[in-house]
């Protein structure tokens, strides 16, 4: 039985719960590929996941391997896969949860193959955040060119690249950030950055077309006051709460964030145009996936996090 490297939880809790140990190798089955795994991102729902609080994953799925996008190199394709061959280069995100790992198996048509001008490192931080962040934009936010959007935690790993795509597209964008991170913002194609501790975004932003929530606390709430008539707000954390005056007239979404290969396809053209970018915060090798953990939940983090996997 060929074996291989993965890191893995057999109960909720601290960082302590990770375990690494030596699993069998998967085998790819009708419409999925085996990948030989460069990199795993690190994102929040990892220690969500970790700590029992995100509830699709429940008790009695354990053990399970955690991460939930990567990069890497195509090992083996199974029966009907014809868009991927033995060698490419490609980086995708799981439905479930199977990349703090050598090899992590996954279906071909959540695929894409990792632009020309992209290592490996920096491509597995793209496909969970960039398609959380197009999905939120596009999908749930109908951003047009022109219009007026509001991105509530900028700098991170979802945030970064709601501005690039926003401004992308040819949208006003106003983003919430730290002092620390205005000039980071900036540079991601912002054209207003406001910094949260010293000026309230309701006196700065007005008539918003969308507003996308990405952090805690009760900025989502304060959203509903900054947005025009029949404007959206869109959180990945949490439904917004509607029981409020200025809420009415106004559209509401929340969603998880779902693979999609095409997405990422067009994702990796804009990366391959070097229309957007990647910001790497730091990497781990895959034994520290514990640290890797704790320093995204308890650090202010500029984009993101990775666990390099050794061959």
């Amino acid at each position: 039985m060929a074996t291989m490297k993965a890191i893995r939880i057999h109960r909720f809790g601290d960082s302590g719960v990770l375990q690494l140990e030596s699993i069998e190798i998967p085998h790819p089955q009708v419409g999925e590929v085996l990948v030989r795994i460069a990199a795993a991102s690190v994102n929040p729902v990892d220690y969500k996941i970790r700590q029992g609080e995100f509830p699709p994953v429940t008790r009695d799925m354990l053990p399970i391997t955690l991460g939930r996008d990567f990069s890497g190199v195509v090992e083996q394709v199974g029966s009907g896969v014809g868009s991927f061959v033995k060698g490419d280069r490609v980086f995708g995100m799981v439905g479930g949860d199977a990349c703090y790992a050598d090899y992590a198996v996954i279906k071909a048509d959540h695929l894409a193959k990792v632009p020309e001008n992209l290592d490996l490192i920096r491509a597995a931080a793209v496909p969970l955040a960039a398609q959380t962040a197009w999905q939120a934009l596009f999908d749930h936010g109908h951003l047009e060119a022109g219009q007026r959007v509001l991105i509530q935690g900028a700098s991170g790993g979802v945030g970064h690249f709601a501005v690039q795509f926003a401004a992308a597209k040819g949208a006003m964008v106003f983003a919430t950030g730290s002092e620390k991170t205005r000039q980071f913002i900036t540079s991601l194609g912002a054209d207003r950055v406001i910094d949260y501790a010293h000026e309230r975004f309701e006196d700065v932003c007005h008539d918003m077309d969308l507003v996308i929530n990405l952090v805690s606390g009760d900025m989502q709430q304060r959203a509903w006051a900054v947005l025009r008539p029949g404007g959206t707000l869109v959180s990945t954390l949490s439904p917004p709460a509607r029981d409020r005056p200025d809420a009415y007239g106004k559209n509401s979404r929340f969603f998880l964030v779902e693979p999609s290969g095409r997405q990422l396809e067009e994702i990796a053209h804009l990366m391959q145009g070097e229309l957007v970018d990647v910001k790497l915060s730091v990497t781990f090798p895959l034994k520290n996936a514990a640290q890797a953990q704790d320093y995204l939940e308890r650090s202010h983090v500029e984009g993101k996090v990775v666990l390099t996997v050794e061959g």
